[in-house]
């Protein structure tokens, strides 16, 4: 048992593995007081004023207690992560975490506008963590590129992927959970699927090009195709035939 979960963490590609193991290392540390939340959290005034920038991380690797919730919520990361990255992401590392990026800053950045809107201030100020939501991002985009696959939901009906957001969204408001979280993870996908996805395909301009400072931070993965077995491929034409 413990040589196949070795196994299937190694397989795990590096972005997926490396946040899943930080997240994980993280609750850990804060369930055994060897780290405090206090220090994790984001808190816009100490960010500016006591230059702890660190928070601006910190607050997407803390999932709070070790209960269940938090089981669910690393099934959703290892899951919808990976599948991200094997498929969608494949050979392109650079462009996931790219994408990671994008969706950690328009999250942060709504909370700190929102802290700053009459009426509604007091709900962003509550959201201090914004792990759960950036987690939900990635199950929006996922559903959002595969779309027709059908799923089932605890064995009670099924859907297609497209759903999947609304589905788990319903499932939270009836836990009694904030819906908050998972809504800012929906916009935050939107907004990454729309710029990544739907605009260029009405401009032909792709605004979310990863930066080539970013790409020279991973060396790309090629992806190879395998050469199926017993196929005989037609010789090249003569005059592309080097002469002996």
């Amino acid at each position: 048992m413990a040589q196949a979960v070795e196994e299937w963490y190694k397989q795990m590609p590096i972005i997926t593995r490396s946040y899943l193991t930080a997240a994980i290392v993280t609750t850990i540390g804060c369930s055994l007081e060897i780290i405090s939340p206090y220090n994790l959290y984001l808190n816009p005034k100490l960010v500016v004023k006591h230059y702890q920038f660190w928070r601006l991380i910190t607050n997407f690797l803390y999932f709070r207690k070790m209960d269940l919730d938090f089981l669910f919520h690393m099934f959703f990361l290892a899951r919808y992560c990976k599948l991200l990255e094997e498929n969608s992401f494949r050979g392109r590392t650079a462009d996931f975490f790219y994408m990671l990026l994008f969706g950690a800053t328009v999250l942060t950045g709504i909370v700190l506008i929102g802290g700053m809107i009459p009426y509604v201030s007091e709900s962003f100020a509550r959201i201090i963590f914004l792990s759960n939501s950036l987690t939900f991002m990635m199950v929006y985009v996922w559903s959002k590129q595969n779309p027709f696959i059908h799923m089932s939901f605890l064995g009670l009906f099924t859907f297609t992927a497209a759903y999947l957001p609304w589905v788990l969204l319903g499932f939270s408001v009836l836990v009694g959970a904030s819906a908050w979280v998972d809504l800012l993870g929906m916009i935050a996908g939107h907004a990454y699927y729309f710029l990544e996805d739907v605009y260029p395909r009405m401009t032909g301009r792709r605004p979310l090009k990863t930066p080539a400072f970013i790409k020279s931070l991973f060396a790309e993965e090629p992806v190879v195709m395998a050469r199926p077995a017993n196929v005989r491929f037609a010789p090249p034409p003569v005059d592309q035939v080097p002469p002996n």
